[in-house]
């Protein structure tokens, strides 16, 4: 799940090689705290949210097939 997640907001953004994913691994659920560079933040969230609200649903349903529950946090 986390090359999905990497595949995805590398796709998006200028700097790949800054970004930073760290996974948090609790009891039912994980979660995902991508950090990238500062100026490729905005390209990550989008208009009002909604390529944030893109990439949540994708990794959702990637991980509702696997019988998971992820989460993305995208963290400045």
């Amino acid at each position: 799940m986390q090359e999905l997640v990497e595949y995805l907001v590398s796709s998006l953004v200028e700097h790949p090689e800054a970004i930073e994913i760290v996974e948090t691994n609790e009891e039912d659920a994980v979660t995902y705290r991508v950090k990238v560079h500062a100026d490729d933040i905005g390209r990550i969230i989008g208009r009002q949210g909604r390529i944030a609200k893109a990439i949540r649903n994708v990794v959702s349903a990637a991980a509702y097939r696997q019988g998971k529950r992820v989460f993305v946090d995208i963290q400045s």
